[in-house]
């Protein structure tokens, strides 16, 4: 049977094909720009696995396979390249990308875009990502459309599920992008770029500040836990008390007289950590909490963010586990191990935790001890030897074992009291931090104005971006 011959559509007739409609338009748009699909404006190829069997090599072969975890910051990282051997480039050499194009991924990290540098030019791409060909449309404008929050949106809700979410090339196509005319768009790209170029100076300013208050604050905390920061005070009140470590085989470093070192075991009413396997968490809010590691952080108030609400039921059973108590320290030892923070009732006494959070009922001044465990010298601890493959912990048997420096508890209290004087001023800083989050989120809203016409760039009298769209029609 001879084949039916496929009729060629009118530059009119593919026009209006390739422009949404308006009633799947997301929003309005100015007059002179046009919603279209993705698919209609560029080419989409993937990439190509390695041949089962063959491997990834680290030596320099000449042809280099970019992978998903190269794929960060908009751009293609160089620190940690792979390269095929010529053998396996000659049998996926269809498979490479241009300098040109434009990158997405498509499983794994789903939803990055970013530009390929010249020198990854003809470099093989992974099969977890795609291509983007393009003509006639700024490279830069487009990377930074994929990145929108609007085309984000999009991309999460088309990902397909299973044992590996995947964003297929026929939903990558059907994208629906808002396409301004050429001469905006490059006006939109530089607007872009100069309101970013200011916000990247605020948060480097920021990181700097934060990254020299650390500094600062271990080596604070080092002094005070070698003596030098109340070295006047034990003269000045003849501190001589000297206790009997013999049982310590070795000691981690000379500490002052009137010092001694004590296994934690020995110096705290209790050890314990929270629920293994934490109850469902309720659809409404309770006035029952459950909290997790990531709620603990280096200020001296919990973090309430992202936190499991339980039935009366349920939080009867754990807090009977944990029975939190006024002076109790809580530790975050799984996951982003080493914060800690002394728990006042005043806060809330309905609150539990999971496991990755240790609660410490010490003898000593709690105050003291937290300042003890953001010391150089348990942090490093807790750095070397957390235990975990998938995710690291300090657990229970490890923190009893730890060994602390112990002044009498007159000097505690001297320690606590000039550290937070001296710290306090560095804690004001580290609110810094939610500043970086507030830089994040003006790039967001910038990009939701951008390509709402909402940046003062537009030119009305402008010619359409529909004559644009045409110009491309007429080439696919």
């Amino acid at each position: 049977m001879a084949k039916k011959k496929q009729i060629e559509l009118t530059i009119e007739e593919k026009l209006q094909n390739a422009l949404v409609s308006k009633e799947e338009q997301p929003y309005k748009i100015p007059s002179n720009w046009c919603w279209v699909r993705l698919g209609n404006i560029t080419q989409i190829k993937g990439g190509k696995r390695i041949p089962k069997g063959t491997s990834l090599l680290k030596e320099n072969t000449g042809y280099k396979y970019i992978r998903v975890t190269d794929m960060k910051n908009g751009t293609v990282l160089n620190d940690d390249i792979h390269y095929i051997s010529k053998d396996i480039y000659n049998k996926i050499s269809n498979y490479t990308i241009s300098k040109n194009d434009i990158y997405i991924t498509c499983a794994g990290t789903i939803g990055r875009v970013g530009i390929i540098p010249v020198e990854f030019d003809g470099a093989n791409l992974t099969e977890n990502a795609d291509k983007i060909i393009i003509k006639h449309i700024n490279k830069n404008l487009l990377v930074k459309v994929l990145s929108s929050y609007i085309v984000q949106k999009q991309i999460q809700e088309v990902i397909t599920t299973g044992c590996q979410p995947k964003l297929a090339i026929k939903k990558i196509e059907q994208l629906k992008i808002p396409l301004p005319p050429i001469n905006e768009q490059q006006r939109i790209v530089e607007r872009i770029e100069s309101l970013f170029a200011k916000l990247d100076r605020a948060k480097e300013l920021i990181e700097n500040t934060l990254a020299q208050f650390e500094q600062n604050k271990m080596a604070i905390l080092h002094k005070a836990f070698i003596g030098e920061l109340t070295a006047k005070w034990r003269k000045e009140n003849n501190i001589n008390n000297i206790k009997d470590v013999s049982y310590i085989e070795k000691l981690p470093y000379i500490v002052p007289n009137g010092w001694y070192w004590d296994k934690l075991e020995n110096i705290t009413i209790r050890i314990v950590d929270g629920d293994h396997n934490p109850p469902a968490k309720e659809k409404e809010k309770t006035s029952y909490i459950m909290l997790s590691a990531q709620n603990i952080g280096y200020s001296s108030f919990i973090n309430m963010d992202k936190v499991r609400y339980l039935s009366k039921d349920n939080f009867d059973k754990c807090h009977k586990r944990t029975c939190l108590e006024d002076g109790d320290i809580l530790f975050s030892s799984v996951g982003s191990i080493g914060n800690a923070m002394v728990y006042r009732e005043k806060e809330n006494d309905k609150i539990t935790f999971q496991r990755s959070v240790t609660i410490i009922k010490t003898k000593i001044n709690p105050y003291y001890l937290r300042y003890v465990l953001l010391s150089p010298y348990c942090q490093q601890i807790f750095k070397t030897e957390s235990i975990g493959t998938a995710q690291k912990g300090f657990y229970i048997k490890q923190m009893k074992s730890l060994i602390v420096p112990v002044p009498t508890i007159e000097e505690q209290q001297e320690i606590v009291n000039i550290l937070d004087n001296l710290l306090a001023k560095y804690n004001k800083i580290k609110n810094l931090e939610q500043q970086l989050e507030k830089i994040e989120l003006l790039k967001k809203a910038i990009l939701a104005k951008a390509f709402r016409g909402e940046l003062g760039t537009n030119n009305p009298d402008e010619e359409s971006a529909e004559n644009l769209l045409k110009e491309i029609l007429a080439e696919k």
